[in-house]
């Protein structure tokens, strides 16, 4: 069974599988490791759930972009593997395509199913944003909609929607040029378009036709508004493999992402031991048993014989892409993203911790105190220590305040920071190689006031609430750290979980002082 502790809170998908591997259930979650925690949580769950976990042996976890990613990833998996404990609709529909049919003059529709005629865009997650990406392209394109070219002009074309090719108000060259353009917006190249329209508009300008050109400006105005708006993926009529890998300690850790017609459909992990020439060998190895792709997204070239092998196995040739910047530089990057959290997560988030906090060592021994009161009330204070980027949850601590009776969070940080470490001296334990303090500059000073009065040399840092900020003793000012630094979700990630834990007591405190 995977550790909870080692998710991320990325949005993706989940996938439970049972004794003999088989797929049971697949969701998808906004924040993968809040959504999979409920799950092992005891007894808040329905019948079915109950049965569904009572099976599940393994789980793993595929992590997307953003949660519209992964709600298509889990339509699509669910597809594929059908799993027994997912609803089973048997008029299920796929997501709807915006449609631009291969006609002499070529119309603009609807359709769900991904085998259509024509030129598709999509799939469309929101029925509402992609009737509202539809009306505004007719508005802007005047293109039409009807099935079937009528003899005479509709109501489209009396409000000003269609330019009316059934009548002859247009000509061809002109229509499909507009048809070109609306293909440019569906396709997110709105900004090659805008550029377009812009230096067309300025050369009807300077021929003082200004209706045309006042026409142009406001195509220019909505193709920006709809630019914010608009809700699809790129529609590819072919297969593609995306591999990315990360080198470490003579290890290879290696993942390939299986994408079909631009959905994200599988994924695979490998393990093995670095060589010369790895890539190369594991291409040859893996596509010796599955067909190779149409297009293979690799971080590095490859070796011309191994591009000609993969060209034969599938009997045509085969695109190799080793992309810098754009889209598929993104889909290599998320393929490393999700390696770094399936096999590094905790050590990265370690060597980060280290890198910021300039610490002579890897912090894989972390110890972190909360106070929590009511009101000066129940005043009690917690530790939670983290070893090797994951809660040891065997050595928390919990203290009852003995020292202080009123709201005096110095105080009390100052008595449990000197409880913990006095102990830990006279049992010869072992210290952690980083402190963290719940609170603002004083809280740290108490506690470093006492740390100095053991004679202990540990490094130690607070974080404060409000703006989560993160102070050194002795420095006037918090250290600079960018908000998506993976050292300050650490840090957050146990501050929260050492609030957690002192709240959690404190109410208890209190339950059993009403139930007196």
């Amino acid at each position: 069974m995977i550790d909870i502790d080692m998710l991320p809170e990325n949005p993706g998908c989940y996938l439970f599988s049972n004794d003999a591997g088989e797929i049971i259930y697949i969701g998808k979650a906004k924040n993968l490791k809040k959504r999979l925690s409920s799950y092992f949580r005891q007894g808040e769950h329905d019948q079915k759930t109950e049965a569904l976990m009572q099976r599940v042996r393994s789980v793993d976890f595929i992590i997307t972009k953003t949660e519209v990613e992964a709600l298509i990833l889990e339509n699509t998996l669910i597809k594929k593997y059908q799993p027994k404990y997912n609803i089973s609709l048997k008029d299920s529909k796929d997501y709807a395509f915006i449609q631009i049919t291969s006609d002499e003059f070529p119309r603009i529709g609807i359709t769900r199913t991904d085998h259509a005629k024509g030129r598709l865009f999509g799939p469309f997650v929101s029925a509402k944003e992609r009737d509202y990406v539809l009306s505004v392209i007719k508005t802007i394109f005047h293109l039409r909609s009807c099935q079937k070219m009528p003899k005479r002009p509709c109501l489209r074309y009396h409000i000003g929607s269609c330019s009316a090719p059934c009548i002859g108000r247009i000509d061809k060259d002109e229509y499909l040029k507009d048809v070109k353009m609306a293909e440019l917006v569906l396709e997110g190249k709105t900004d090659e378009l805008i550029q377009n329209l812009r230096s067309e508009m300025l050369n009807i300008s300077a021929r003082l036709e200004f209706e045309r050109a006042i026409k142009i400006r406001d195509q220019i105005t909505a193709v920006e508004r709809l630019k914010e708006r608009q809700m699809m993926k790129r529609e590819k009529k072919y297969d593609e493999d995306i591999i990315n890998y990360v080198v470490s300690d003579g290890r290879v850790y290696l993942m390939l992402f299986h994408v079909y017609k631009g959905t994200l459909e599988e994924k695979q992990e490998f393990i093995f031991g670095e060589d010369d020439d790895f890539l190369d060998e594991f291409l040859v190895q893996y596509y010796s048993d599955h067909e190779p792709p149409s297009e293979l997204i690799l971080p590095d070239r490859i070796n011309d014989a191994v591009i000609n092998f993969l060209s034969l196995r599938r009997e045509r040739r085969v695109k190799i892409t080793v992309p810098k910047k754009g889209d598929k530089k993104r889909l290599l990057d998320l393929v490393g993203t999700n390696i770094e959290i399936r096999f590094f997560g905790n050590r990265l988030k370690i060597k980060s911790l280290e890198r910021v906090l300039m610490l002579p060592r890897p912090p894989k021994v972390i110890e972190c105190f909360d106070i929590s009161h009511l009101s000066g009330r129940f005043m009690v204070g917690s530790m939670v220590q983290f070893r090797d980027g994951r809660p040891d949850k065997k050595n928390y601590r919990r203290f009852k305040i003995r020292t202080v009776d009123r709201i005096d969070d110095f105080a009390a940080i100052a008595e449990v920071v000197f409880r913990r470490y006095s102990r830990l001296l006279k049992e010869k334990g072992r210290f952690p190689d980083l402190i963290i303090i719940d609170g603002g500059k004083g809280q740290l000073s108490s506690a470093f006031g006492e740390l100095k009065k053991l004679g202990l040399n540990i490094p130690l840092i607070a974080i404060a609430k409000r703006e989560e900020e993160v102070y050194l003793h002795g420095r006037r000012l918090p250290l600079q750290i960018n908000k998506d630094d993976k050292a300050l979700l650490f840090i957050r990630e146990i501050r929260d979980e050492a609030h957690r834990f002192a709240i959690e007591y404190n109410r208890m405190l209190r339950t059993k002082k009403v139930i007196k």
